[in-house]
């Protein structure tokens, strides 16, 4: 789906910044509201990528689009070590560094004469919105959080892995991956994908046969949207749980969107669980009917749909 069947393009600044507690910078596209006037003061959306991601794709240029045609300012960034954020070594996916990185957003996001700092949300997609909602928890400039499609990474790498002893073994492998680092061998970088069209139908999950077709093919394919993931860093993630002490810590106004057509990546298990176990007094859980994962990245039926919820909640909330 063309973004411009949901809204018009809007203005876009690309912008980078560095934070005192950081050796590298952090990219981002910041979408003005239409009409937008540097004298006055609007209210903000910061807008996260998917796992293996980057700001071109879904959370910039289709949920940044439209929540810049609503009169939102939204500033879509690229998570450190990826996309065309700074950071050693590449496409590292540490869950601790991804939850910063919000923080580090806001700090810049606050410095804006034309934004209005007590009117700021989060929005995340897919891994990005697992991110959101562990952000959230501590983050507590953000009024309002949206997550779509939203996947507790840490719990989908667990599941990936058949927990137990597949955990334990891929963590040797992390180990010994560190050590011959350490000793002078070259970094390893791993695929999340299949190489073809015919190995994602192979692998008989909609999610992977919809990730190849986002991420591979002219419909959402980015130079930065790798979907590459560094090896020897990864331990982090195994033990990282994006909803732990949600029922304390979460208790912003809270919007969950999923589809009900479910696959691997459990976003569906994912929505219901933190609706369930969000302190939120006010939380939404909004099931789409027939709509996949990857529907919900830039399809009419997922994106499109969802839209119609989450910008009058943000009217709401914000």
């Amino acid at each position: 789906m063309a973004n411009d069947t949901i809204t018009p393009t809007p203005t876009i600044n690309h912008v980078t910044f560095r934070n005192p507690d950081m050796f590298w910078d952090i990219a981002a596209d910041i979408y003005l509201p239409v009409d937008f006037d540097e004298t006055k003061t609007y209210p903000a959306v910061v807008s996260a990528h998917p796992i293996g991601s980057c700001k071109e794709q879904t959370s910039g240029n289709i949920y940044g689009a439209a929540l810049a045609e609503a009169g939102y300012v939204v500033i879509a960034f690229d998570a450190s070590f990826q996309g065309a954020s700074g950071g050693t070594p590449r496409f590292m996916e540490d869950p601790a560094q991804r939850v910063e990185d919000f923080r580090r957003v806001v700090d810049y996001l606050v410095t804006l004469p034309y934004v209005d700092a007590d009117r700021i949300g989060v929005l995340g997609v897919c891994g990005g919105g697992g991110y959101t909602l562990a952000s959230a928890k501590t983050e507590k400039r953000f009024k309002a959080v949206v997550s779509i499609t939203g996947v507790n990474y840490g719990r989908m790498m667990r599941d990936t892995l058949n927990a137990g002893d597949g955990v334990l073994a891929a963590l040797r492998g992390i180990a010994a991956q560190r050590t011959a680092e350490a000793r002078g061998a070259d970094t390893a970088v791993n695929g999340m994908l299949p190489d073809s069209a015919e190995g994602a139908q192979a692998a008989g999950d909609i999610d992977i046969v919809e990730a190849y077709d986002y991420y591979r093919t002219g419909r959402g394919e980015s130079a930065n949207g790798c979907v590459l993931f560094e090896a020897a860093h990864g331990a982090n993630a195994l033990a990282f749980d994006a909803f732990h002490l949600a029922e304390e810590l979460l208790d912003q106004p809270l919007l969950v969107v999923v589809g009900d057509k479910q696959g691997a990546f459990g976003a569906f298990r994912d929505g219901k669980e933190i609706c369930e176990r969000a302190a939120s007094e006010d939380k939404q859980l909004l099931v789409l009917e027939g709509v996949s994962h990857y529907d919900l990245y830039d399809q009419p039926n997922g994106a499109g749909e969802a839209l119609k919820t989450v910008i009058p909640f943000f009217d709401a909330k914000l």
